[in-house]
């Protein structure tokens, strides 16, 4: 029984001193950097070094705004040595550090610059066109970099130059946080400006910046015709004015234009086009029948026209009637237009029939050579009465009573 509470007793001793060592072991550790430079150039070689004493199995923590790296060191009697990678070293900005062991912990930080030559300028333009009357604008940014892509240190002096028109002019930026950005307005006029950097007498590539015009003013029309008959074969042509914005620019090819004609019974037809050199044209065909149309067109939200009236003459004074002999075959025409020429293929002639008050039918024909025919079948209109009505260009002609077999 006495040994083995000497036996006890021994191991306790044992537990007792091993971690009274290692107390004392753990309080003796030290770590001093040895490092004195504190500013470095992208691309050198840095290299942390510290004083110790005690435990060598440490780590250093790195961490800049690309990421983070954990070194191990190069130990010897009483120096640590841990050399910064080329992948963290190249990068400017602030590297921190931290030294890391069981119970002490060391931090600071090193200042990496840039180089101080330029390699590269990183430009953006945008947007790409921009509003004449000079309140829209467009920015320019500008970021020189050393051959490491790292942006040059602040206050490097950005000439910015640009051209419009015939005149010339440049202006100076200086970058903060890496770059420098210029606002670049809009002139009265609309046209393209170029524009360029150069930083340490390296020149950007060429930019340029379309001033394109701006909303439209109110305009003008007129209208062109060969003859003023309501033939439903020629054409009348709208056509603007000069369209311009309020700074007197043609306003941009392709803006379009609508031309609504309303009739005399208040019915509403459009025609469109697109402006080329400020000015819209659109065609529409001359109605068939005595008519009167009121005119005005809108650039859609913008913009709008005059009001222009439109008479058009009766063309066709009147047409013959051909029955045969069983009155079930109706020839039409000659058809004669305004000179007693014949009128042109394609005229619309309407058949109506009814019988006992009653629309039975419409027939829709158009003109050949200035005739018509039309036929009525035994089978759809069988013996009885009918009223016929013929309406050509307008003008209508009625037949009633007409008694088939």
């Amino acid at each position: 029984m006495t040994l083995k509470y000497l036996y006890i007793s021994i191991l306790c001793i044992l537990l007792i001193s091993t971690t009274v060592a290692l107390q004392i072991s753990e309080a003796s550790s030290y770590y001093k950097s040895l490092s004195k430079q504190s500013t470095f150039t992208a691309g050198d070689t840095i290299e942390l070094k510290f004083l110790f004493s005690g435990n060598a199995d440490v780590y250093l923590y790195c961490s800049n705004s690309y990421g983070s790296v954990v070194l191990n060191p190069i130990a010897t009697n009483t120096k640590l040595s841990f050399s910064i990678p080329k992948s963290v070293s190249k990068k400017s900005g602030i590297l921190n550090w931290q030294l890391i062991s069981d119970k002490t912990e060391v931090t600071g930080q090193v200042n990496i610059k840039p180089k101080t030559s330029i390699k590269t300028i990183e430009s953006y333009l945008g947007p790409p066109s921009i509003e004449a009357g000079g309140t829209d604008f467009t920015m320019l940014v500008i970021i020189p970099t050393d051959d490491l892509d790292n942006p040059l240190i602040d206050s490097t002096k950005v000439e910015i130059k640009r051209q419009f028109l015939v005149n010339q002019n440049t202006s100076d930026v200086f970058t903060e946080h890496g770059f420098g950005y210029r606002n670049i307005y809009s002139e009265t006029k609309s046209g393209r400006i170029l524009i360029s950097s150069e930083v340490l007498e390296l020149n950007s590539k060429e930019y340029d910046v379309n001033v394109v015009p701006a909303i439209p003013t109110n305009f003008e029309i007129n209208a062109e015709r060969i003859h003023d008959y309501a033939d439903g074969n020629q054409i009348t042509t709208f056509k603007t004015t000069v369209i311009k914005d309020r700074y007197c620019n043609n306003v941009s090819d392709g803006t379009f234009v609508t031309f609504f004609i309303t009739n005399k019974d208040g019915y509403k037809s459009k025609t469109s086009g697109l402006t080329i050199n400020g000015i819209a044209v659109a065609e529409l065909l001359h109605p068939d029948h005595e008519e009167q149309w009121s005119i005005k067109a809108y650039v859609e939200g913008m913009a709008n026209s005059n009001k222009i009236e439109l008479d058009y003459k009766q063309a066709i004074s009147d047409f013959d009637v051909v029955f045969s002999e069983d009155k079930r075959t109706i020839n039409i025409g000659p058809l004669k237009s305004f000179m007693s020429q014949r009128a042109p293929d394609g005229l619309q002639v309407n058949l109506l029939i009814y019988k006992d008050g009653l629309l039975q039918e419409q027939f829709i024909e158009s003109s050949f050579n200035g005739k018509t025919k039309f036929h009525l079948n035994t089978d759809r209109f069988p013996k009885g009465n009918y009223n016929l009505e013929i309406k050509v260009a307008g003008m209508t002609k009625t037949f009633s009573d007409m008694s088939y077999e």
